[in-house]
């Protein structure tokens, strides 16, 4: 017997999986959480093999973390409506086992379910060919802050009280970041910023040390470890630095 736990805040959506279970008996939900608290103690009791989550806002990448860390042998789903490249991919590097779309038939949602119990992943093909042509660079702290803060729509001059830097410094730093990822302007650079921190991309741990050149009261700023690129489009305008 396959024991799976769904986390969703929707009474609505956990009657209808219920329902979809029903008639298989390899397959049974052995509960419902609606909240973070609440789940680990669901997991702790019902010890589960596979937790189905519906991905919310809620459902972050310290959730996955902590959830992979003390339960390493429950598989982890995520039930989604769609999802992007780069959370797709950091998902996976976090251990889930497998993205099933809602909109699917429940057939396809119970074969997903048994084969991922069985040890097999679940992703859809244009994701995993998505995430395979998608390109990672790599950043400096520096640069990962300033993608960061580029990201939060604030200017050159701005970024530059943040980082305790000069205002031709963010331009140069700019500038070499327009080659090394391959984009127009800062707001394609601010789009894939957007995007990877949204996906729950790495971070560095801390924040750049302060360097001899760095202004007092320097603002601390976690920045990305690096930019997953999976082709977004270009747009037909260049914005100066």
């Amino acid at each position: 017997m396959t024991r799976i736990l769904l986390y969703s805040s929707e009474p609505v959506q956990a009657q209808g999986l219920s329902s979809v279970l029903a008639g298989n008996s390899d397959l049974r939900l052995v509960g419902v959480s609606g909240s973070a608290d609440d789940l680990a103690i669901r997991m702790e009791t019902e010890k589960p093999d596979i937790l189905l989550l519906d991905l919310t806002s809620n459902v972050t990448f310290q959730l996955l973390r902590e959830l992979r860390k003390r339960h390493d042998r429950c598989n982890m789903l995520l039930w989604v409506n769609a999802i992007s490249t780069e959370l797709a991919f950091q998902a996976m590097g976090l251990g889930v086992r497998g993205i099933v779309r809602k909109t699917l038939p429940a057939e396809t949602l119970i074969e997903c379910l048994r084969k991922v119990n069985q040890g097999e992943l679940w992703f859809e093909k244009n994701l995993t060919d998505s995430m395979l042509s998608a390109r990672k660079v790599s950043l400096t702290r520096r640069e990962g802050q300033l993608v960061t803060l580029l990201s939060q729509g604030l200017k050159n001059k701005e970024i530059a009280t943040c980082l305790g830097v000069s205002e031709n410094t963010v331009k140069v730093y700019l500038s070499r970041l327009f080659q090394k990822v391959g984009v127009k302007d800062r707001f394609e650079l601010a789009l894939y910023g957007l995007r990877n921190v949204a996906a729950g991309e790495g971070r560095w741990d801390q924040p750049a040390p302060q360097s001899s050149h760095d202004a007092p009261g320097t603002i601390p700023v976690q920045g990305l470890r690096s930019l997953m690129l999976d082709g977004l489009q270009r747009p037909a305008w260049s914005a100066a630095l």
